[in-house]
């Protein structure tokens, strides 16, 4: 339950399609119709639904309001019903025994077999208790954007396929590589990349070298700086799935000699530890590269006094410090991607970079 309270994790996706008229109507009738709703005996594995964020019991959200201002929040619930592989096991083999025992036969053919193997399984989903999760769901309505607190990828897709299903509208998750400014590039850049499928591991691995290129102070647009630095834990790779080839570095303040040597090697920054800090504020997370995942995001300490009046200002200023990490560290990206697809990058930022890389 991050989105309240806690260290925040989460993936970022883009809602596509028109909103339909009298909008909160439509989502009030349509959320209602996908909420969770609990079975007894049942045997389905998964069973999921919406639910209230501040109440994960209530799933008639009679209780709690989805509607923030320009967010609506709610949770989604995966039920799960988990056989453990032991006792598969041996119900199996009492199963079978007892069919030998009253048939008379001397051996299990596979049809058989295939039929007490799904005969059992459904007695002991029956009998089993689903172990629920809760996963937050942040919607910026009027960004078409939602933050989702997961980075699973089949919880990914279940939410996706649920919110489809519940709203009319798909969702697809953050690429970096589909920044409008990569897929608009003018002509004359493409001599500037061939590939952009691992680019956001340039952007890290340039952004580590840009936070050490002036004591963590970094220029994004108009002037405005942050300050940024990578701690605890780096994870450099070259190649991917199973061709890839990676090197874990770890460091206070990730001065890693090893960590460069990787970068030497033609190995790019996928992971990393970050501090950052804007406008007095001060965040630190874990980033993903290519997915542009915030794992445990620690937020700014707040001043901020809960009153009767005001119940929900706590929770719109931990989104708005929320969406303050993710706006700058896409500022940072846009500023790496002005250089990175200009004459700039091979005059002078790869020079510059090469240096940081021999010291």
């Amino acid at each position: 339950m991050g989105l309240l309270k806690g260290n925040f994790s989460f993936s970022q996706f883009h809602v596509d399609g028109q909103l339909p008229k009298a909008f909160l109507d439509f989502v009030s009738s349509n959320i209602k119709a996908n909420s969770f709703r609990q079975t007894t005996k049942s045997t389905e594995e998964k069973r999921l639904g919406w639910v209230s964020l501040t109440d994960v019991l209530d799933a008639e959200f009679e209780n709690a309001n989805y509607a923030l201002g320009d967010y609506l929040i709610f949770s989604l619930r995966v039920d799960r019903k988990l056989i453990p592989p032991k006792l598969m096991k041996i119900k199996l083999m009492e199963e079978e025994k007892r069919f030998l025992a009253e048939s008379g036969k001397n051996r299990v053919n596979k049809a058989m077999s295939s039929g007490i193997k799904e005969k059992v399984k459904l007695e002991l989903l029956t009998k089993l208790d689903p172990v629920p999760s809760f996963y937050d769901v942040c919607w910026a309505v009027g960004q078409n954007k939602i933050y989702f607190s997961s980075l699973a990828d089949k919880v990914a897709d279940d939410f996706a396929d649920l919110f489809k299903k519940t709203f009319s509208l798909n969702v697809r998750r953050f690429l970096p590589q589909e920044n409008p400014l990569i897929i608009s590039k003018p002509p004359e850049a493409e001599e500037f990349s061939t590939d952009t499928s691992l680019i956001g591991r340039e952007f890290l691995t340039w952004l580590w070298y840009k936070s050490e290129e002036r004591g963590g102070r970094i220029t994004v647009t108009k002037g405005e700086e942050v300050e940024l630095n990578f701690l605890k834990r780096i994870v450099l790779e070259a190649g991917e799935g199973e061709y890839s080839q990676g090197v874990v570095c770890h460091g206070i303040h990730a001065e890693l000699k090893e960590g460069k040597e990787a970068i030497r090697q033609g190995k790019k920054v996928k992971e990393a530890g970050i501090k950052l800090i804007y406008n007095q504020n001060e965040w630190e997370f874990t980033f993903r590269a290519d997915s542009f995942h915030f794992q445990s995001l620690k937020l700014p300490v707040m001043d901020w006094q809960e009153t009767p009046e005001d119940p929900s200002g706590h929770l719109l200023e931990r989104i708005y410090l929320i969406e303050n990490a993710v706006k700058t560290m896409n500022n940072l990206y846009e500023s790496f991607l002005s250089i990175r697809f200009s004459a700039q990058w091979e005059e002078k930022e790869l020079n510059l970079l090469s240096g940081w890389l021999k010291r």
